[in-house]
């Protein structure tokens, strides 16, 4: 009976312990970015001569669309890339452009990206946008259930990738609008594979007010 009970108890503290790893208890708090703390990001091109640049250039004049990459060769960031990407038609007709930033740069990693990313990609090397506070999905990742079935709807959409390079600080997407007009979504990835609602970063992006238009209405 000793043995049995030691064996039931083991069993019964494992079932709890996968019971809470798929609830959001011990998932980390995300942290509300400031359009602020956006703005004075410095961001680098990925030319051979790179040029530093604070990040409210990307949206100043027509706001944006902006994915931050948990990392390039994770096939579940070249997913949400490619949703992001059939985006484009309908957000070149607003004038809203699409951009990405990554937190490194190895080797052909970012090249390999770009076929499934149709817009401009950025160097984000302290990891800014990847905040306020960071936020870190380790091994627990792989007992969540949500992860599982995202890594089985990637797989079944014919998506690929590899395992170079940093995949554990979670990404996210955001929706700025022109000027001062503010963030108008912030989605953060919560687990592995937690993609951003393409109707809502189109609905996000029909809010923006192209600088032009918001100085006519004044």
């Amino acid at each position: 009976m000793g043995m049995w009970s030691i064996g039931v108890g083991a069993l019964g503290a494992a079932a709890l312990a996968l019971l809470l790893a798929n609830t959001d208890v011990f998932l980390s708090k995300s942290q509300k970015a400031t359009l602020e703390y956006l703005e004075d990001i410095d961001l680098k091109t990925l030319e051979k001569e790179p040029r530093t640049f604070k990040a409210k250039e990307l949206w100043e004049k027509n706001g944006a669309v902006i994915m931050a990459v948990r990392r390039p060769g994770c096939f579940l960031c070249r997913e949400e890339a490619a949703d992001l990407s059939s985006l484009k038609p309908k957000l070149d007709e607003l004038g809203v452009p699409l951009y990405a930033v990554v937190k490194e740069q190895i080797r052909t990693e970012v090249q390999d990206f770009q076929p499934y990313f149709k817009g401009e990609i950025f160097l984000d090397e302290k990891k800014k946008f990847y905040g306020p506070q960071r936020r870190k999905m380790m091994f627990m990742g792989f007992v969540r259930l949500g992860v599982w079935y995202n890594f089985f709807r990637a797989r079944n959409g014919g998506f690929s990738g590899n395992l170079e390079g940093e995949g554990f600080i979670l990404g996210g997407v955001f929706v700025v609008g022109s000027g001062k007009q503010g963030i108008l979504l912030e989605h953060r990835e919560k687990e592995f594979g937690d993609k951003v609602n393409p109707v809502s970063v189109l609905e996000a992006a029909r809010k923006i007010q192209p600088q032009t238009l918001a100085a006519e209405a004044k």
